[in-house]
């Protein structure tokens, strides 16, 4: 018999841009669908445009790449999961199920590189959805767009919580090298039971410690992503994991607090109710507490920390823990100078060509 796969969520709430929704009722005979063994299904899409920009105050860079739409980790909390709504699909079940793979996006970002206009700055890859989830492994799209990271020395900043990254440790090293490129591995708790319930196909904790160690063994800049820090389940690990990626080789760390927009504040309580029912009260007590009263504080400045004291004070520990055990404050900049196309003629050359 097939083993059940591992889900965040079996619900299938309709996105909040759809007139109508889908409510499952048993029938009466034995056979009922058995949501946890859905299949992942992966459609594709062609883009015409690579790079998402922004202009939000509140992150290290104004431009990013996704090769994936959705998420096969399944994490119950990702701020991510409603942008399955834009698509005509549910944040729950379906984000993690209904995958969308970009298999052109490698060829349209240097496509987009190569424009006149295109002035370079550190590209985000992971910003979104994990560029290194399980799907990665047959699509290799993330392998192909740091491949074009690579061939135009363009610097880039990475997220993934996804081992598969050690795969890739080839193209970092040498990007590296050039101070071309830095890692964020994101941990969430050192609890496998916990990790398994909240993040059930997203590699163990003691995993992404040692995907920390290889990268930096093979010279990789590693930043230690404590996200989310959820207020009465994972707060109290703050400087055990901390101190934990510190040993494995992390030399900077950034923390961020859980931030529940909307869709996943019903879905993050449902499953709060299901794995953690002793728990479900307070931690939402003391989200809505960080946040203004609300599920999700939106505003800049505020959505990653949170308010009030309970929030200054979870920063106050993180601050504490980074002198306690040697993380330094930041990593230097990337390199922005060596940008420029595979055959070597630089902006100026190719604006001349025009002529």
């Amino acid at each position: 018999m097939m083993r059940a796969a591992a889900r965040g969520t079996t619900a299938l709430p309709a996105g909040r841009f759809e007139p109508l929704a889908r409510v499952w009722d048993h029938d009466g005979w034995d056979i009922a669908e058995d949501t946890h063994s859905r299949l992942r299904e992966v459609a594709v899409e062609r883009p015409r445009k690579a790079i998402a920009w922004n202009q939000s105050p509140d992150l290290g860079f104004d431009r990013a790449v996704n090769p994936y739409r959705g998420c096969e980790h399944g994490c119950i909390y990702c701020y991510a999961r409603p942008t399955h709504a834009y698509l005509g699909l549910s944040p729950g079940l379906d984000f993690e199920t209904r995958l969308i793979a970009r298999p052109d996006a490698p060829v349209v970002l240097a496509r987009e590189f190569g424009r006149k206009g295109y002035r370079v700055a550190p590209l985000a890859l992971g910003s979104n959805t994990d560029p290194w989830q399980p799907i990665e492994a047959q699509h290799r799209i993330t392998r192909a767009l740091l491949e074009v990271l690579r061939d135009w020395r363009h610097p880039v900043t990475i997220t993934t919580r996804g081992a598969l990254i050690t795969r890739d440790t080839d193209i970092l090293a040498e990007m590296a090298a050039q101070n071309l490129a830095e890692v964020g591995i994101s941990i969430t708790t050192l609890d496998p039971d916990l990790a398994r319930a909240m993040e059930p196909r997203a590699p163990t904790p003691a995993r992404r410690l040692q995907t920390i160690a290889a990268l930096r063994a093979a010279g990789v800049p590693v930043r230690l992503m404590l996200a989310p820090v959820i207020p009465g389940l994972t707060d109290h690990e703050i400087e055990p994991i901390m101190a934990a990626a510190r040993e494995a080789g992390a030399q900077v760390a950034w923390s961020s607090l859980i931030r529940l927009p909307h869709e996943v504040h019903a879905l993050f309580h449902d499953w709060l109710e299901r794995h953690r029912p002793n728990h479900a009260a307070a931690v939402l007590r003391q989200i809505h507490e960080m946040r203004g009263g609300r599920a999700n504080d939106p505003r800049f400045g505020s959505r990653f920390r949170g308010i009030g004291p309970r929030a200054s004070l979870l920063s106050q520990r993180v601050a504490l823990a980074r002198r306690r055990l040697g993380y330094a404050k930041d990593l230097p900049p990337l390199d922005c100078t060596l940008f420029g196309p595979p055959d070597g003629t630089g902006p100026a050359e190719r604006q001349l060509s025009l002529f």
